[in-house]
């Protein structure tokens, strides 16, 4: 009875699998959000920093590394909390189906931390410092995985193909060089690590 319970609660009546971790993850960033919005003002790069935002000096000479994961879980504001978590919650629950949730939070962690640390090198590269926050990073990590994911089944992935996953992509990429206050290099290293990952992970279904 216990086993059926489980199974009832991870897959659906159809065989697919629910998107168990992408809707906790979800959760836990607009929760994350509300407990910071409550106490402070989540548009204050010093109060963002105090929860865990990314911040270069901080990391490399406090060694606070945590900050490469803890970055990921905080938002700039209700508008920059919703855009992430739309794209969260679709191209999520898309990727979890396809790779399970195990390997879908690896995808998600790895990515994101990725992302940072991207960013973290452009802005010492070039000696331009900023507060850095949000789920963005790991959220192109997952349309990255699922690039590599629609390429394994002839460039599908249900009714989304890879076209349209690249049209994604690249409208997020222009949206963000043309806006003001957008962490690209989070993007880019999100997207590369994300299909990367998703190249050693991901395995296609046998066809019966």
């Amino acid at each position: 009875m216990e086993q059926r319970r489980r199974s009832h609660l991870l897959y659906n009546e159809n065989g697919t699998k629910r998107p168990i971790v992408n809707i906790i993850l979800v959760v836990v960033n607009v929760l994350v959000w509300c407990i910071m919005e409550l106490s402070g003002d989540t548009l204050d790069g010093a109060y963002i920093i105090s929860y865990g935002g990314l911040y270069p000096d901080l990391v490399l000479e406090s060694h606070e590394w945590y900050r490469l994961i803890t970055a990921m879980f905080l938002h700039f504001g209700p508008q920059h909390l919703a855009n992430n978590m739309i794209l969260l919650a679709a191209a999520g629950y898309r990727l979890e189906q396809a790779t399970g949730h195990l390997k879908y939070l690896i995808i998600y962690l790895v990515s994101g931390v990725a992302g940072s640390l991207l960013s973290l090198y452009i802005m010492v590269a070039t000696d331009d410092y900023a507060v850095c926050a949000g789920a963005s990073g790991a959220i192109f990590g997952m349309t990255g995985a699922l690039v590599w994911v629609a390429v394994r089944n002839r460039g599908r992935i249900g009714e989304l193909t890879t076209k349209g996953l690249l049209i994604m992509i690249a409208l997020c990429l222009y949206n963000g060089f043309t806006s003001t206050g957008i962490d690209n290099w989070a993007h880019i290293g999100g997207a590369a690590g994300g299909f990367i990952l998703s190249i050693l992970l991901y395995s296609k279904p046998q066809e019966t």
